[in-house]
């Protein structure tokens, strides 16, 4: 669909530990709506005029301003914004998460926040930056100089956890939360208060979030069966079905065959990504 468009920009490598990726979506429609994907939090910068939302897995409607946060999210969400729609965002590690925000990440699993109230009324301006910047490069670079300007003191704990955590998740179709707590050297209730601190959600629920991920990429790229997928993790084809429906909100067929405009952006870009950055960003 020619009528939206979707980029993704790498950042540069002291922004590698705080961000996922950058990205700058057009959607020349009179009405945006579709589903997102389950995810890592979220900054983004609506250059458009025009109400959005997000009705989230907790069955909240949630108005999104003109800087908002999108929390990490338990599953995937509907997002609505009258067009056309012009978003400059980025992805927040969690590490991002702890250096811009610190505050628990739980406490705003499935909610979109004013950035306004973390950030002030002056990051209005960076929006106004990055209208008069030209091209997808000048506006992320903008907002990269934002976040270069913004985040505290890195915390070098969070960011040791967090690569701790992502190798965890990348380096198996289905961890185990044990394989965590050795590799850790935590306990199990440590590892559970930090992965909510950091991401959001203890560390089963993560497991099953990128197992679930990782699943519908290998699906709508055609490198592996339902039968292969249930093998490597998943007890029977209505667990994998639940689970993709939880968490990319599409079903098997629907992933191989018709995926959401948004659905095949998204996916077919970050993996085009590998090598690039973590497999857990580009292989999700």
């Amino acid at each position: 669909m020619a009528d939206i468009k979707l980029d993704y920009v790498v950042p540069a490598e002291d922004l590698q530990p705080f961000v996922t990726l950058f990205y700058h979506f057009l959607a020349d429609v009179p009405l945006f709506e579709d589903v997102e994907r389950a995810d890592h939090a979220q900054l983004r910068f609506r250059l458009s005029r025009g109400d959005a939302s997000y009705a989230f897995p907790d069955e909240t409607e949630q108005p999104a301003g003109e800087v908002h946060i999108v929390g990490p999210t338990s599953g995937a969400f509907r997002t609505r914004a009258a067009g056309p729609v012009e978003v400059i965002g980025m992805g927040l590690q969690p590490a991002g998460w702890a250096a811009l925000l610190g505050i628990d990440a739980s406490a705003m699993l499935n909610r979109a926040l004013d950035g306004e109230v973390f950030f002030g009324p002056a990051v209005r301006h960076v929006c106004n930056r990055m209208r008069a910047a030209e091209g997808t490069g000048e506006k992320v670079a903008v907002a990269a100089a934002f976040i270069r300007g913004s985040i505290a003191a890195a915390d070098t704990g969070a960011m040791i956890f967090a690569r701790q955590i992502d190798a965890w998740l990348a380096g198996s179709p289905s961890p185990d939360v044990s394989a965590l707590v050795e590799a850790t050297g935590l306990s199990r209730r440590q590892v559970e208060r930090r992965c909510n601190a950091l991401y959001g959600a203890p560390p089963k629920l993560l497991a099953r979030k990128y197992r679930a991920l990782r699943a519908g990429v290998a699906l709508a790229n055609g490198s592996a069966t339902l039968d292969e997928l249930i093998a490597e993790g998943f007890y029977d084809q209505s667990h994998l079905i639940r689970e993709l429906k939880q968490f990319t909100g599409l079903t098997p067929r629907q992933l191989s065959t018709e995926p959401s405009h948004l659905a095949q952006l998204t996916m077919s870009q970050r993996l085009a990504l590998g090598g690039r950055v973590h497999p857990i960003i580009s292989d999700t």
